[in-house]
């Protein structure tokens, strides 16, 4: 059973007014993953029976269920049948916690002002001077293609016109470069609610796109030459503005679990910052560990390092629900987390965010202006409404089961047409397909004669910062309907059938 103390935090956590917009079961699982995370459950420690804990917090055992098996789902619990539920063994308490958990309750006295944030000599100089104050049809099977023919437009022209019949020409002057307070409250209210974040109004900064996000990240915080520790794979877009940058990318494998997270504190030589797609790794599709979350977040903590977490596509999941972003889970505000509504929605909203330590608020906004001063108002007050309104996630609940029917019948074309070639590997979210070669044909030379029959293919090869990588595609689903591509599976087919007879006499290899 809990100790006094323990079941009253827990009754303070769920009972405090600025947890209202959570479920009930949310606010449970919430209350007792704080506590496992500041150390006072330990490791090993049992937790009371569902039906005990119910009673105590006069909810229904159901609810109880609930939070526990959100619980269980992120690892923070282990569920052994007759013996009950208990922390789990592999979770250590990381020093710098409170005994108890956040309540959101004021606190007493003011705490001293922390210093400065440690910024590169370009960025420090972009917040010294002010800034400025002035203010295609997508090919199958390109990914990371939202589907937009199912977009809800009537709705949104509707919400604009109210947006415009409010504001009126106020509308189209400049706007804020941290953007609209509305939509950044809709935000913070979406990462808290949806992703288990700690995010406020105040730290969120509205983007045109996360590609400017990590440009931003790029340039502000770290200097040309440093050292900043990426995925293997990685996302190209990331690399490419850490190497326009001129930073040194330092590649980290990957396995099932996710980064190899014990090899940032095994390197000798220092890094400044590391790249996750902790919730959905790009390209490979795998989840990074709970344990290694905490991990990575206890390395930024020694080191004063910073983790720039892309959740790019949180929203698609097709099993139960994600594990909570990294940005929730660090107490220590070391997290930059980036998001988009560019695949939630429709790449031509172009508004993507950050959710940023408060230290690198001021820093960043300044920064910002030098890009592009501010984004849109009226996009930013039309989704701030379709946002408050529950449009938005009535829209993501439809894609998520229209894109989950189109990843199975992906999965069975290529069975079915492409079997002696590719080896696809079903993903439990997202809007991709990674699909390795099983033929001796060139990736480069599939590609090209890919494209020349109408079909956009995105190598595996290019995204390895090693030799190592197994060549492949990723392949995109949510924005092509199923006989669309039944199509563009067909014409791919007889490609690689050319493709293998024109290439040494060679076909698929010998998989047996």
């Amino acid at each position: 059973m809990f100790k006094h103390a323990q079941l009253e935090s827990v009754k303070a956590w769920i009972g405090d007014p600025t947890h209202g917009a959570l479920p009930l079961h949310a606010r449970i699982q919430r209350a007792i993953r704080q506590l496992i995370l500041d150390g006072a459950l330990d490791a090993g420690r049992p937790l009371p029976a569902s039906r005990a804990l119910a009673k105590s917090l006069g909810v229904s055992r159901d609810t109880v269920e609930s939070a526990y098996g959100q619980l269980h789902a992120e690892g923070f619990i282990e569920r052994r049948v007759g013996s009950g539920s208990f922390v789990s063994g592999k979770l250590q308490r990381t020093p710098g916690r409170s005994s108890a958990p956040r309540t959101g309750a004021r606190p007493g006295p003011a705490p001293a002002p922390q210093p400065g944030p440690h910024l590169s000599q370009r960025g420090a100089a972009l917040f010294r001077d002010g800034g400025v104050r002035d203010f295609p049809a997508p090919r199958p099977f390109a990914p990371g293609v939202p589907e937009t023919r199912g977009f809800p437009l009537h709705t949104w022209e509707r919400l604009q016109r109210q947006v415009l019949k409010e504001h009126g020409t106020q509308a189209l002057r400049h706007g804020p470069p941290q953007g609209v307070e509305a939509l950044r409250r809709a935000i913070a209210d979406h990462v808290n609610l949806e992703r288990g974040g700690h995010a406020t109004a105040e730290r969120v900064l509205v983007l045109t796109s996360s590609q400017q996000a990590m440009t931003l990240c790029a340039h502000v915080l770290l200097d040309p030459g440093e050292r900043i520790f990426i995925e293997d794979p990685v996302y190209h877009g990331a690399r490419k503005a850490f190497d326009a940058a001129g930073l040194r990318c330092v590649p980290v494998p990957l396995d099932g679990q996710g980064m190899q997270v014990a090899r940032l504190g095994a390197d000798a030589e220092p890094a400044r910052a590391v790249f996750v797609t902790p919730s959905h790794q790009f390209p490979t599709g795998t989840t990074l560990a709970l344990e290694r979350r905490l991990a990575l977040i206890e390395w930024a903590r020694q080191r004063q390092a910073w983790i720039i977490e892309d959740d790019y596509d949180s929203e698609f999941h097709y099993a139960g629900r994600p594990t909570a972003c990294v940005q929730g889970l660090d107490a220590h505000e070391r997290t930059i987390y980036i998001g988009t509504f560019t695949k939630s929605l429709f790449p031509g909203l172009r508004i993507g965010y950050m959710v940023l330590p408060p230290q690198l608020v001021a820093p960043m906004t300044v920064a910002r202006t030098l890009l592009d001063g501010h984004s849109a108002p009226i996009p930013q007050l039309t989704l701030a409404r379709f946002m408050e309104d529950g449009h938005f996630g009535a829209h993501v609940r439809a894609m998520r089961g229209v894109y989950a029917k189109r990843r199975d019948v992906l999965a069975e074309l290529i069975h079915r047409h492409l079997g002696d070639f590719l080896a696809p590997t079903v993903p439990a979210g997202g809007m991709q397909m990674p699909c390795t070669l099983s033929c001796d044909i060139p990736e480069r030379t599939l590609i090209d004669h890919a494209r020349r029959a109408g079909i956009e293919l995105l190598g595996l090869s290019g995204l390895h910062a090693s030799d190592g990588g197994q060549p492949g595609f990723l392949m995109g689903f949510a924005a092509y309907t199923p006989a669309e591509m039944e199509s563009a599976v067909e014409a791919l087919a007889e490609v690689l059938r050319k493709s293998s007879s024109s290439t040494h006499g060679q076909g698929p290899r010998d998989r047996g």
